[in-house]
């Protein structure tokens, strides 16, 4: 096993970690899919308000490919579609009825996995709805099935605040992870795991597995970073990457011919009820995972995924495709008197010029950005946080001048999203936004 330490980065310490003790909530009786919330894609509809799906039914395939689709997470009957700005996609209700019905898949057993096309294997998880779990970097998107990765990068433990931990998701469902991880060597020569955090998972692992530790603060999780360190030339830039509880749905859809829809997630945060892990399906709607909802909650900010790259949700809204956490933050959207001659004791910065920078307990954070935005200084702030050494300072210069080759030259496309520029910012400038924005109009101009 290969032990990597990334020092640059900074991790936060934010009151509201979850507990590893799994709570089981109850069923709901409706989940929901969000596509406007995956990247990218161009979701064509192929349901209507009234029909009736089963688990696996698919709700709507991308234009671009339309072998890639999504499909219900849940029995019952299509409630609701709720359309935004120029009929984009945002929510797809459904309805769950009390005996789920269930499409039932044609997998290849555990011993024709060894003898099966790449090809027949790669058909079969189109079939299955399985495909979309792939992403492939730097620019996060779906997985194309017609080409060969590099590698494949296994994301076992997510440093974001907060993200499920291996140690939870991975008990009791080794065989089904090792399963997945066959499944995955059938698909490219080179799959490697990156481990972040607790080690004594090692044990359950496959023998056979090759493991690489990160440490380090955070982003040292972050596919995009872990592959920045390791990678020795541009031919590996295209890597996909899968996240460790996904390939536990891997073996899962191997071993019933079932589309999985259970979950293990999280509800972490200063303002959480019980900040903890929690077991239950996809497509959960936020406000069981809160118990119903929060007491004030027009202070609370619902944080679907991690507190730095997770999208505002609401209380009837429902867990994104790709996010398995809920952050429950104080909004701090409001006034603070005298706020210029306050010490900041009680401030989460990575600047040294509060009190707070001797405070060793986690801090209660808050969304707000306590400043106004204002031009760029060039501290250089962003740079020394930056994990993946690009300017992002120079960079977001280069795109307001529409100076995109020399952004290009800068390293936007090594950015990792990962959000600390648009945190440690004391401008601050919303650099993450700026990046994000600028790869995915790059990443649409050569597609």
């Amino acid at each position: 096993m290969n032990a990597i330490h990334l020092k640059k980065g900074f991790s936060i310490r934010i009151a509201g970690t979850p507990e590893r003790h799994l709570h089981r909530l109850d069923t709901p009786d409706h989940v929901g899919m969000v596509p406007e919330q995956i990247p990218f894609v161009k979701p064509r509809l192929l349901v209507e308000e009234g029909d009736s799906v089963s688990i696996g039914t698919p709700l709507f395939e991308d234009k671009r490919n339309i072998r890639i689709r999504f499909l219900s997470p849940g029995g019952g009957r299509v409630k609701r579609i709720v359309f935004g700005p120029r009929r984009i996609i945002r929510q797809i209700v459904i309805a769950l009825d009390k005996d789920e019905p269930c499409e039932a898949f044609d997998v290849p057993t555990v011993e024709q996995l060894d003898e099966i096309p790449r090809q027949a294997l790669v058909d079969t998880l189109l079939a299955g709805g399985m495909w979309p779990f792939f992403k492939t970097l730097p620019f996060m998107d779906l997985a194309d099935p017609d080409t060969v990765p590099p590698s494949i990068i296994v994301r076992l433990g997510n440093d974001e605040p907060f993200g499920p931990d291996p140690v939870v998701y991975l008990k009791e469902q080794e065989d089904r992870f090792g399963l997945g991880m066959d499944l995955l060597n059938k698909l490219c020569d080179r799959v490697v795991v990156n481990l972040t955090g607790d080690e004594s998972i090692v044990s359950a692992l496959p023998d056979q597995a090759v493991i690489q530790r990160y440490t380090g603060c955070y982003p040292a999780g972050n596919p995009s970073v872990q592959l920045y360190r390791i990678r020795t030339g541009s031919d590996q830039n295209r890597a996909w990457f899968i996240d460790g509880q996904d390939v536990i749905l891997m073996g899962d859809f191997l071993r019933t011919g079932r589309y999985p829809v259970q979950r293990v997630m999280t509800v972490g945060g200063s303002l959480a009820p019980a900040a903890e892990h929690v077991s239950t399906r996809a497509g959960v709607p936020l406000r069981l995972m809160c118990n119903g909802g929060l007491a004030g909650e027009p202070a609370a900010r619902y944080i679907v995924g991690g507190v730095f790259t997770g999208f505002a949700g609401s209380p009837d809204g429902f867990m994104g495709f790709y996010q398995n956490a809920l952050n429950l933050l104080d909004d701090g959207d409001r006034e603070e008197p005298f706020g210029f001659i306050r010490p900041g004791a009680n401030k989460p910065s990575y600047s040294t010029a509060f009190l707070s920078a001797f405070r060793r307990r986690p801090f209660p954070m808050d969304c707000g950005q306590h400043g106004e935005v204002r031009a760029c200084v060039n501290c250089g702030t962003c740079a020394r946080i930056c994990p993946v050494d690009i300017l992002p300072q120079f960079t977001m210069k280069c795109l307001v001048a529409d100076e995109v080759e020399e952004a290009l030259a800068h390293g936007l496309l090594d950015c990792a999203e990962c959000g600390l520029c648009t945190y440690a910012c004391p401008s601050k400038i919303q650099l993450r936004e700026v990046f994000q924005a600028a790869k995915a109009q790059y990443y649409k101009e050569i597609s």
